[in-house]
């Protein structure tokens, strides 16, 4: 049958337009692939709270770049669970990209439990990837296996995980339960193969429907499961093999490639948070502080304290151990251990308080935790208590020798003021090089202090007021004391008891 010409015409006009329609998202979906922004991240080593805040720091870059691709290559043996768990949590709900895990090498333990939170994973053929069970160290220093309450917690996890991005929750939970034993199995109603525990098929709607095909090998008795790259494919943990940059490029075609990697800032912030480092920091800092509470207004010492103190807490807010609270305990703890020096006599509960409250600061600063829940958790807080611990103890050494050198050392001699000098026996012009001049005071000679000696401080001698340097101990206003030693400028004085 010959259709009419018109309608002839309108015939192949609605066809062209219904192919033009049908044609239109895959001339979009090209054009979206080909304008996509891939970010690389290079995520190495051991998983750690600053790791954590590298990668964080890493993916606001990608942000900030527009990239609508975040590819990170892990290469990585594993590290704290809490952390591991986190970055897995923050991946799966990374919104403005869509994430991959480039595994090329190796991602064992928590790095194999990361990767599962990325949209996709790619790896290497001779990659390997799992053997994920949680360990901890005993009061023995030997590693064990942690208990059945922790496996258990992390199991649920870690499936939760898997499942939301579609991969066997089975094969998720035995890299951490070396007595699951998962299998191939069909379901002979739909046709559908899984990857199944003997627990899930018992659990499931229609126990009957699915039929065992075999055991996974690597997930037998005893063995944390763990796999190469080909197998991961096979049993769907992974989507593609791919062994270089090349391949990478290749599967995901973007327009734009950027690689961020370790910079001086990311160096600066793992050199601070360095346990050795930071009890320099501390100590350096603490130095400055008595040496500013020694001889107040000279700003110097300030200055030094405020720069190490605001390394310290820079560092560790990068670093992820600190937030406000700690600095609040800090400023709050100098303030107290203030008011004590300067407006309330005598060292008592303010002092204490004071140190404590800095003491606690500096100690949650170096920790991602208040209340230890592990093992782990426990000895990062003893290896903190003893870096502070240790702190203090070298900064007590430090002031003795500063309070008994004050006036001899060079630039710190600057400091103290140089009480008043006789006039000399001579008026014929300025005192020549090798005449002595000496204080109007002599050793053995006793005085009232003026002010608090905190140990510099002013005492009355008679009716001449004369700034001296106590001998290490603190002295109040009012306190009677008496000169034993006498050096060029510098008067050393020490408390009477009261008789």
């Amino acid at each position: 049958m010959t259709l009419p010409l018109w309608l002839d015409h309108r015939f192949r006009f609605l066809m062209f337009t219904v192919m033009c329609c049908a044609t239109l998202p895959c001339f979009a979906q090209a054009s979206l692939a080909t304008a996509r922004r891939a970010a690389v991240i290079e995520f190495e080593g051991p998983i750690t709270s600053l790791s954590e805040q590298y990668l964080y720091r890493k993916l606001e870059q990608a942000k900030a770049e527009g990239a609508d691709l975040v590819i990170v290559e892990i290469d990585s043996p594993g590290g704290e669970v809490e952390a591991t768990m986190r970055i897995a949590a923050r991946l799966r709900d990374l919104s403005f990209a869509e994430t991959v895990a480039y595994i090329p090498r190796e991602a064992l333990s928590g790095a194999a439990l990361l990767s599962l939170g990325a949209d996709q994973i790619v790896i290497g053929q001779d990659a390997v990837f799992g053997d994920a069970g949680p360990i901890f160290m005993d009061e023995d220093f030997l590693f064990k296996h942690a208990p059945e309450k922790i496996r258990s917690d992390l199991a649920r996890r870690v499936r939760d995980l898997a499942e939301k991005q579609g991969r066997s929750p089975a094969l998720a939970e035995a890299m951490i339960d070396m007595d699951l034993v998962v299998f191939e199995v069909k379901n002979t109603k739909t046709g559908e193969t899984s990857f199944m525990s003997q627990a899930e098929i018992d659990a499931s709607d229609d126990p009957e429907a699915w039929k065992v095909i075999k055991p996974v090998l690597e997930s037998r008795e005893s063995k944390f499961l763990e796999v190469n790259g080909r197998r991961a494919v096979e049993l769907g943990l992974a989507e593609a093999v791919v062994d270089n940059e090349d391949e990478l490029r290749t599967r995901f075609a973007a327009k734009e490639w950027s690689r961020l990697e370790w910079n001086k800032i990311d160096q600066a912030i793992l050199i601070l948070n360095n346990p050795f480092v930071t009890g320099i920091l501390i100590v350096a800092a603490m130095i400055a502080l008595y040496i500013e509470f020694a001889s107040p207004g000279i700003g110097i010492g300030g200055l030094t304290a405020l720069i190490c103190f605001g390394v310290f807490f820079w560092s560790r807010f990068l670093g992820g151990t600190a937030e406000w609270l700690e600095v609040v305990l800090f400023l709050s703890g100098i303030t107290l251990i203030v008011v004590e020096i300067f407006i309330i006599p005598g060292f008592g509960v303010w002092g204490i308080t004071g140190i404590l409250l800095l003491f606690s600061s500096l100690v949650l600063a170096s920790q991602s935790f208040v209340v230890p829940q592990t093992q782990n958790d426990l000895s990062s807080m003893v290896r903190s208590v003893c870096i502070v611990l240790g702190s203090g103890v070298a900064f007590m050494i430090a002031a003795i020798w500063i309070t008994s050198r004050l006036g001899r050392i060079p630039i710190l001699n600057r400091f103290t003021l140089a009480p008043p000098m006789a006039a000399a026996t001579s008026t014929a012009g300025p005192i020549l090089e090798g005449e002595s001049v000496e204080p109007i005071v002599t050793v053995g000679q006793t005085g009232t202090a003026e002010s608090p000696l905190r140990p510099a401080g002013k005492v009355k001698f008679g009716d001449e007021y004369i700034d001296v340097v106590s001998d290490g101990t603190f002295v109040d206003a009012g306190e009677t004391v008496r000169i034993i030693q006498i050096h060029g400028n510098r008067v050393v004085v020490r408390r009477l008891n009261p008789s």
